[in-house]
Order: C-alpha cells, then sequence, then structure tokens
C-alpha cells in the first residue's frame, strides 16, 4: 500500500517519498527517532506519521471479520506450467535466447549488466522493437516504453533496427507463404517508431515520479509488453552521502518494477554498469536488483 493513502499532510507525504519511504510496509519497523532524522522533522511529528501507518495497517488486518487471509498458494506443477506458458521477446539473437530459455520473459524484471559501450543501450533498442513483431511471426505485437536516464537513446539507431527488422519479417513471411501460412506486414520504419513511448529523465527524483506514474500509463496503454529503463542506477552513482537512503530509494524502486512486471504481464529490462567496472555481465534474468 502507498504512503499517498496515509491520512497525513501533503508535505509530509512529500517527505516520506524524498526519504524513499513510498509504501507503509517501509515504515513498520522504524522507530521515531530514526524517521525523525531522515526526514529531518521533529519526533512528535514522526510519532504521528507512524500512528498513522499503524492505524491503517490496523485496519486492513481487521478489514475481514478481524481475520487476515493469506491467497497466492500454487503448487510447483501450476507454476512450471505457468512459465512455460509465459509470453517470451526475442533478442534478435538465437543462441542469447536459448540461454535465456526462449527470450526476454513477461512478468520478470531482466537485469542487463556491464561496462559502459558493452551493448545494453543497443539491446534495449532491438527489444523495444522486437516487441513489435506481429502475433503471426511469433511475437508480440505490442509496444514499448523506454526510459532513457543517460540520454544514450539514438532515433536514428531505432530507425535503422526497425528497418533491419521490417526486412526480416518480409523475409520470414515470404517462407510462410511457401507453406500458404501468410501473416500481413505493412510495417514502416515510422510505425514502429511510434510505438515506442520515450521517455527523459534527467534525475533521481524525476526517475521515481516516473516509475510511480508507470502503473496508470501501462492501465491506459494495455497493448504495453515491455519496459526498458536505461539504466537503473545512473542518477543514483554520485552526489549520493546517505547510502541508506540511497538503497531504500533502489529497493522500493525495484520492488514497483517487479510488481508492474506481474501485474501487467510486461517484460521489464533493467539497464545497468556494475559497482566494479573491472567486471561484467551480459543478460542476466533476476529476481530482484542489487544495489
Amino acid at each position: 500500500m502507498e504512503v499517498a493513502g496515509l491520512p497525513i499532510s501533503p508535505s509530509q507525504r512529500g517527505k516520506l517519498i524524498s526519504a524513499g519511504y513510498t509504501t507503509i510496509s517501509s515504515l513498520t519497523s522504524l522507530s521515531p527517532h530514526h524517521l525523525a532524522r531522515d526526514l529531518n522533522i521533529p519526533e512528535e511529528e514522526a510519532v504521528q506519521i507512524l500512528g498513522a501507518a499503524a492505524s491503517h495497517n490496523s485496519r486492513l488486518d481487521t478489514s475481514d471479520g478481524g481475520h487476515s487471509i493469506v491467497n497466492g498458494a500454487q503448487t510447483a506443477w501450476d507454476m512450471f506450467r505457468e512459465e512455460q506458458s509465459s509470453l517470451r521477446i526475442t533478442t534478435s539473437c538465437a543462441d542469447f535466447d536459448n540461454i535465456l530459455g526462449g527470450g526476454i520473459n513477461c512478468k520478470e524484471v531482466t537485469e542487463i549488466g556491464g561496462v559502459p559501450g558493452i551493448g545494453k543501450t543497443q539491446l534495449g533498442i532491438q527489444l523495444a522493437v522486437n516487441v513489435q513483431i506481429p502475433m503471426g511471426l511469433g511475437g508480440l505485437g505490442a509496444k514499448a516504453v523506454y526510459i532513457d536516464t543517460e540520454g544514450s537513446f539514438m532515433v536514428e539507431r531505432a530507425t535503422q533496427i526497425a528497418e533491419a527488422s521490417i526486412s526480416d519479417m518480409l523475409e520470414y513471411n515470404n517462407h510462410l507463404a511457401k507453406q500458404n501460412r501468410v501473416c500481413q506486414v505493412k510495417f514502416k520504419p515510422s510505425d514502429i517508431l511510434e510505438n515506442i513511448f520515450y521517455f527523459r529523465v534527467c534525475s533521481y527524483t524525476e526517475q521515481m515520479a516516473l516509475i510511480n506514474h508507470l502503473e496508470k500509463f501501462i492501465s491506459d496503454h494495455k497493448d504495453v509488453k515491455i519496459v526498458i529503463v536505461d539504466s537503473v542506477t545512473f542518477h543514483f552513482r554520485q552526489d549520493f552521502e546517505d547510502l541508506a537512503l540511497r538503497t531504500r530509494l533502489l529497493n522500493g524502486m525495484a520492488l514497483k518494477l517487479m510488481n508492474l512486471a506481474k501485474t501487467f504481464n510486461v517484460a521489464v529490462i533493467a539497464g545497468h554498469i556494475p559497482a566494479q567496472i573491472g567486471s561484467s555481465c551480459t543478460g542476466t534474468r533476476m529476481s530482484e536488483m542489487h544495489t
């Protein structure tokens, strides 16, 4: 549950979000002294905020006849079948797809890490194009959200990839025609570019605000099947003396992205530069983002 639902003042909500406390659950184990220090507010005010959070949690626990109910249990067989039937997006590299179990999975956050210049942006743009491949050609026929934190997105490169993708689709369609299986391919590069929703963010506060807005955006654009964040840690790599705040913000963002992936059955790609530049990994699927 978001802190926006708490019965507190707008300025208090703003301070909570700026300090990385975006959910009510993130307040449950805090002391008034700790919260007062993080928000730079009097301890009495911190007690009021924590009291409002505790009261809200208590109402949620007793909203169903005083009993809390845990849902969501499923068998391992159900989980296996769900994974086997999950939607996947091709990377346009057969070997890479095989390593990933058939491509980039929807309902998951996939981290693409590596030193600058290794090709993270290239792969992100490729996926934003590939998600649009029609279903008749093995794609999802969907749209993409591209969040650019570094200013590295190049529309010229996106156009080149779109042109190459259209060429590949036409060639594959000709192959299907020989088997009396035809899928209409009427794409132009401009059509593909129009299906990529591009957001440029220039600070970590803008990035957090956009991540918080994504749920509503995807609710309004249900044909979006991939969200690319290039890169998720760029604005968090400097000017952060308070490492605890940095960790809270990144963990909160990771949680929101994982919930987004599961709720809307979308693939989330999180690009980042490893803390140790000497090490690199290219395409590791993960269940949570590391800081």
